[in-house]
Formats: C-alpha cells, sequence, structure tokens
C-alpha cells in the first residue's frame, strides 16, 4: 500500500509521516496514546510530521452549511513555535469505504496508526490504545527511517 500526499510521490518533504486515523470520536483516545509519546519523543525532529485525520461519514454532517460550521467549532490554535514537529489535524468528508477496504480497517471504533517512509510507503502499522512495548517499536523503526539517506 502507497500514500501518495505529494505529486511527485514524495510526503511532503518528510522523511517520516506517523498517520493517525479516526472514523469515530471514541478513538481519539487511542490515537492520543500514540501521538502525544511520539510528539514527546521527535519534538525537535525537522524532517518528522504527525498527522491526525478524522473521517466523518455521516450524511448530515456532511452537508455544507452543517460542515462549515463544524469545521468552524474545531479550529484551534495549539501551535508551540518551540517545537519542529507540530500535530496537523485534517478532516475528511464523505465515504470513504475504499480507504477503509485498502488499509484493511475493519473496525470503526479504534484508531489506527501508520508510519510512512518519504516516499509514502507504509512502513509499520498499529491500533487500539499503545503499549509501552507499542511505542518502542515505533519509535525504533521512525528513527531507523530518520538514518537512512
Amino acid at each position: 500500500m502507497v500514500v501518495r500526499l505529494q505529486s511527485d510521490g514524495n510526503v511532503v518533504g518528510a522523511d517520516a509521516t506517523l498517520m493517525c486515523l479516526s472514523f469515530r470520536a471514541s478513538s481519539q483516545e487511542m490515537i492520543n496514546s500514540w501521538s502525544m509519546p511520539f510528539l514527546e519523543a521527535f519534538r525537535d525532529a525537522k524532517n518528522v510530521q504527525l498527522y491526525e485525520v478524522s473521517f466523518i461519514d455521516s450524511w448530515f454532517l456532511c452537508l455544507n452549511p452543517i460542515k462549515k460550521m463544524l469545521l468552524r467549532m474545531m479550529r484551534k490554535s495549539n501551535i508551540d513555535e518551540n517545537d519542529a514537529l507540530q500535530k496537523q489535524i485534517v478532516y475528511s468528508f464523505g465515504d470513504h469505504y475504499y480507504i477503509r477496504k485498502d488499509l484493511r480497517i475493519l473496525n470503526l471504533l479504534t484508531g489506527y496508526i501508520f508510519l510512512l517512509d518519504k516516499f509514502g510507503k507504509i512502513r509499520w502499522g498499529g491500533f487500539g490504545l499503545a503499549t509501552e512495548e507499542e511505542l518502542s517499536s515505533l519509535v525504533s523503526c521512525t528513527s531507523l527511517l530518520l538514518e537512512e539517506k
């Protein structure tokens, strides 16, 4: 599975990108269990990115006036200029069947984590609440990607 975020195939200049996917608000705690330690571990890394993608498939929430109001309410600036690594929050509205199918996502109630290399290839994946062992594995894999030239 290859995820391309730029037309040239690169993941916006990053050597490693953590993609946190959630399909229900109830999975935010799971996403945070991965993203917060990742942010802490790679706070000063300039070639690492973190995206939290929330998929919204409710027909009501996808209606244009509702969607605009929802996005306005969700906008928050949690930017800390001291850190090189910033969390980017993205919302995707509509049917996500083919994305879920391609990534083999079956349970919409859990959060999914994917580590991408600079070419957009998935190098590591996890789901649910993070354990210490899994976080250690994620940090190690990310460090290896950063060492590759």
